[in-house]
Order: structure tokens, then C-alpha cells, then sequence
């Protein structure tokens, strides 16, 4: 009972230390895909007086083979902080997770109704559909031709206090007030990908806690026998020293690998460095955590290759996260002739603060223009230091942007024409041919 307590407690708090924000924030998502996919509530007083607003329906077969929905209180969670929230709370929510589909977003996504007049449900298994699914949300929530979602059209599918939520999610939609397509089809793309990983992070950390019970339960048991002999009387002299002749016997034989196991218990319990679909770079390699498990974790490298990683060897490492970093800061290094003119010197650090104000979803307006180095009497060596919206867990989005970027700065040398000249160079010519023929005389 007491090793039950203890691997519960663990379990319990493991699970609101790490993963209680990342739960609160994917049944949000959930609800407002719900909701949005839903009819509209026109009228204000509907929106008041509607007993499910701010409630997350869910099917969980788990606990009911009938398909009966129940609720999540969303305003209520919203509200909640990882310090108080109950153990039992915290189980709920993880069912919720679980029982609604671990690799899919649950709750219908289309309108569609069955035979007994209720709205079916419409899972998300993939990204093509999850692309699906935001053009379905769009045409629904969207007015007949208009190519973007205002503030407007939202209130009449959630509550002022939601929709205010709703906006800083979707890329742009702060700055504008309004949401285009393509921005929610990327933030419905992403909303998916962060359900898998963190279903994908659930079930591994279930799985290595019950590696870890099964390790207790076989440890409480050799304890029992040894406290079942003394108390029976059964433990004579010669027992106990033949028994401690074997513990001695089994501690070297398998000494390094209960080490091994201890080492590689505090790494995934205590440490926990990373989660299933983390970003990391270890020994210089950059790759996603594909699986976690007790003794091992399972990386993806750039090209798909496979990489398993002992966790008492990774304890050693240093490990540098993505998905934990802050918004993260990037540079692009160029080199201009010496001969440029201040002038256009100042024209470019201004039409560079002009891009970046522009594109204030991308990037913070915070930054550097600097003079590094002159090499060679010809060439000045400049660095533009940015500041990027997020961190580089979306290496794809990071690259387009860094990318867009660099074509900027292109189009402003080129219409400043700035340029880079080299130094004049000396050449020197050899005829390297066959010689001449030369005549004789007859």
C-alpha cells in the first residue's frame, strides 16, 4: 500500500509539473475548434443565457461504451493554477487527453448530423485533415465573401472575454483584428501536432511509470520474504548468511546496471530535460524526441534516421531545448564595399527598422545593425542581429522567415545599389601551347 502511495504521489505530481499548462492549453484549443465548427449563437442574449458556453463536450469509450459526451468546464480550467490543482482534477484532465483520442482531436469538425438529429463527431488524424478542417471552420465562421474573420464574426460564436483569448493564438490577429486563411489553417496544423506530441508524451510517461512500479513492486516483494523469514522464525544463521552470500553475489553481477537504472530513473522523474516532440540538440546534432521511455529515448535526426540514446548517457550531456527556449534571436551576415557612403549606410538601417515594424508577427522590434570588421581596405563586414515572435521548435517556420529576410535585404542593396567590389587583381598570361613548326630547306 505504502509503494502504491508513493508511485500515485509521484505520478501525480510529475504530471502537474509538467504537463498541467500544456493540457490547459490544448483542451482551450479543443474548445475553441469546437465551438467555431458549431452553429453560431447570434444574438447576445443566447450567448448569456446558454448553459454550455464554456463547456468542452468530449466521448470517452473508456469510461462509457455507449458514446455519451461529457463536460469539461472550460472557464473554470482557464482559471485554474498548476499550485492548486488537485490531484484528482489532474487525473481528469489526463483522461480527458487520453479518452477522446491520443493522436486526434476529437469533437466534430463538420456539420454533419446522424439519423437521431445529433452532430457526429469528426476526428482529426492527420495534418491534410486538420487543413480540412480549418477551411470547414473558415467557410462557416467567415462572412459570404470576405476573405478573413474579424472580431465581429467570432462574438457571435463565443464570448467577448473568449474571443479576446482567441486572437494573440492565431498569427497577425492581434496587430489587425482579423484572421486570414492561411493563418488558421497553420494554427490548426500546429494545434494538431501539439495534441499528438503531448498524447505521445502521456502514454510514454504512463508506460515509464508503470516500469517504475513494476521495478518497486519487485523490490517490496524480495523485502516482504526477507521480513516473512525473520518473523516465521525461518531465518536461521546459516539462511541470512547464505542470503547475504547471494545479494553479494547478484550486487556484482548486476551492480552497474542497478546504477545504470537508478541513474536513468532520477533523468526521467527528477531531470526531465525534454518531452515527446521536443526539439534538442545534443553533440552537436539537432532531432526531435520521438519516444521516452525508462531506460532509453528515441530521437529522430533531420533526415528520419532513428538514434537511441541510454538515459544514464544523456544524464552526462548537455541538452539544449527548443520548445522550452524563450523567443529566440538570430543574425545575417553580410559584407558591403568601404566605399558605401554613410548616407546609404543610414538609408538601409531604416528601411531594414521599416521591414521589421511591418512584420511585427515575425519579428520584435528590437534590433541591431553592426559594423564588425574592415578586411582588406575594401570590404566592410556587417551583422543585422534580430529578434524572432517564438523559438525555433518550428525550425520550418524559422527558416522561412530568416529566408524572406535575406531577400529583403537583397532588394534593399540592390535598390540602394549597394554594392561589393573586389580589389584590383594581377594577372599574369603564359602561352602554354605546343611550339611553332619551322621549315627546312630543300
Amino acid at each position: 500500500m505504502l509503494k502504491t502511495l508513493l508511485v500515485k504521489l509521484l505520478a501525480s505530481s510529475f504530471h502537474v509539473t509538467r504537463f498541467f499548462d500544456r493540457i490547459q492549453e490544448s483542451i482551450f484549443h479543443q474548445y475553441v475548434l469546437q465551438t467555431l465548427s458549431g452553429p453560431p449563437l447570434m444574438g447576445y442574449a443566447e450567448r448569456v443565457g446558454n448553459t454550455n458556453s464554456g463547456r468542452l463536450s468530449f466521448k470517452n469509450p473508456k469510461k462509457d461504451k455507449e458514446g455519451k459526451k461529457e463536460e469539461v468546464n472550460v472557464e473554470k480550467l482557464q482559471k485554474m493554477k498548476q499550485e492548486t490543482i488537485s490531484a484528482w482534477t489532474m487525473r481528469g484532465l489526463i483522461q480527458v487527453i487520453q479518452g477522446s483520442g491520443l493522436y486526434t482531436i476529437s469533437n466534430a469538425l463538420e456539420d454533419c448530423v446522424d439519423d437521431e438529429g445529433e452532430q457526429k463527431d469528426k476526428e482529426i488524424t492527420n495534418e491534410w485533415e486538420a487543413k480540412a478542417a480549418a477551411y470547414r471552420i473558415f467557410q462557416n465562421v467567415a462572412r459570404p465573401g470576405h476573405k478573413y474573420i474579424d472580431e465581429e464574426d467570432l462574438l457571435h460564436f463565443m464570448k467577448k472575454e473568449e474571443v479576446d483569448n482567441v486572437l494573440p493564438l492565431i498569427e497577425g490577429a492581434t496587430e489587425t483584428g482579423k484572421i486570414k486563411k492561411s493563418s488558421l489553417r497553420n494554427w490548426v496544423v500546429n494545434v494538431y501536432n501539439e495534441r499528438k506530441s503531448l498524447a505521445h508524451s502521456l502514454n510514454d510517461t504512463k508506460t515509464a511509470i508503470e516500469e517504475l512500479n513494476r521495478i518497486l513492486s519487485g523490490i517490496v516483494l524480495l523485502v516482504i520474504i526477507i521480513v516473512w523469514l525473520l518473523l516465521m522464525g525461518f531465518a536461521t544463521t546459516q539462511v541470512l548468511v547464505f542470503l547475504s552470500s547471494q545479494l553479494l553475489l547478484v550486487a556484482f553481477m548486476f551492480g552497474n546496471t542497478c546504477k545504470t537504472l537508478f541513474e536513468a530513473i532520477i533523468f526521467v522523474f527528477v531531470m526531465h530535460p525534454f518531452d515527446v516532440g521536443d526539439r534538442c540538440v545534443i553533440d552537436g546534432v539537432q532531432m526531435v524526441v520521438e519516444e521516452m521511455n525508462i531506460l532509453t529515448t528515441v530521437f529522430l535526426r533531420y533526415d528520419n534516421e532513428k538514434i537511441f540514446y541510454p538515459n544514464s548517457v544523456l544524464a552526462t550531456k548537455p541538452i539544449s531545448n527548443f520548445y522550452r527556449s524563450p523567443e529566440m534571436s538570430d543574425a545575417v551576415e553580410f559584407a558591403i564595399d568601404v566605399s558605401t557612403s554613410a548616407q546609404n549606410i543610414v538609408d538601409l538601417k531604416a528601411k531594414i527598422k521599416a521591414y521589421l515594424e511591418g512584420k511585427s508577427q515575425h519579428w520584435r522590434p528590437t534590433h541591431s545593425v553592426q559594423v564588425k570588421d574592415i578586411e582588406d581596405v575594401n570590404k566592410m563586414k556587417m551583422a543585422l542581429y534580430v529578434n524572432h515572435t517564438m523559438n525555433f521548435q518550428n525550425f520550418g517556420e524559422k527558416s522561412n522567415r530568416r529566408s524572406e529576410l535575406v531577400l529583403e535585404l537583397k532588394r534593399i542593396f540592390e535598390e540602394l545599389k549597394i554594392k561589393y567590389n573586389l580589389l584590383p587583381q594581377e594577372v599574369h598570361l603564359r602561352y602554354v601551347g605546343s611550339a611553332p613548326p619551322t621549315s627546312t630547306n630543300a
